[in-house]
């Protein structure tokens, strides 16, 4: 290990704030990102998600909507063991000048062909758990695959997908019926970025009109409980 990783692992141990802050130039800056785990500071042992994947449920059925090259994806599977995870991305370029900050939108250099190459590597990743019907990849928007699964299959679905206000309502709210009774609804990002409020007023306005528990709101993660 060298000397700026183990300095890097000392302060992730020190303080959450660490966490925070790395978790927000990550975000805004693939430049950043990159030097960052080049240093060690974007680590296995940095992920904050780490947490939140000991309350699923081994051998559950999940779903991730977001799913980019597959990393998160690899540790559920590494992690929870589910029985079936189902992966939900359209990996679609967005133009659009809201998108300027990420990695799907302004910071692409080949433009939707990348994202062609993602899916690609997706299933390349993959390929030995799909054969097994242990994954399933979905392309499309997330709300379209809502409609493949049957009401009550999910023991929980995890929402890191488009941020921003109306994508995740949507998600949350066309996610919910899919879930088992005390299945959990979870997501990322439950702070302000790019998406402005998008993702935090999305989820404090669902916990006040859906019948769901809220297990934590931590480390800018959400997990939902549903009630009924």
């Amino acid at each position: 290990m060298s000397t700026i990783e183990g300095l890097a692992r000392r302060l992730v141990r020190m303080s959450p704030r660490v966490h925070r802050f790395v978790r927000r130039v990550v975000h805004r800056s693939p430049v950043a990102r990159s030097i960052l785990r080049k240093v060690g500071l974007v680590t296995p042992a940095f992920r904050p998600r780490t947490f939140l994947l000991q309350l699923l449920p081994p051998h559950s059925v999940g779903a991730e909507i977001g799913v980019h090259v597959g990393d998160f994806s690899a540790e559920i599977l590494r992690v929870v063991n589910p029985a079936r995870l189902h992966l939900i991305d359209p990996w679609q370029h967005h133009r659009g000048p809201e998108y300027q900050a990420m990695g799907y939108g302004g910071q692409l250099k080949f433009g939707q062909g990348e994202m062609d190459d993602r899916y690609e590597g997706v299933l390349s990743r993959f390929r030995r758990d799909r054969a097994a019907g242990r994954v399933i990849v979905h392309r499309g928007a997330s709300v379209d695959v809502s409609a493949e699964f049957p009401e009550g299959y999910f023991d929980w679905v995890y929402i890191d997908g488009n941020h921003f206000y109306d994508f995740v309502k949507q998600d949350l709210e066309r996610y919910y019926p899919k879930l088992k009774v005390g299945g959990y609804l979870a997501g990322d990002d439950y702070m302000e970025g790019w998406w402005k409020d998008g993702v935090r007023r999305a989820v404090t306005e669902f916990i006040e009109t859906w019948p769901v528990d809220v297990i934590t709101l931590r480390e800018e993660q959400f997990v939902l409980r549903r009630r009924s």
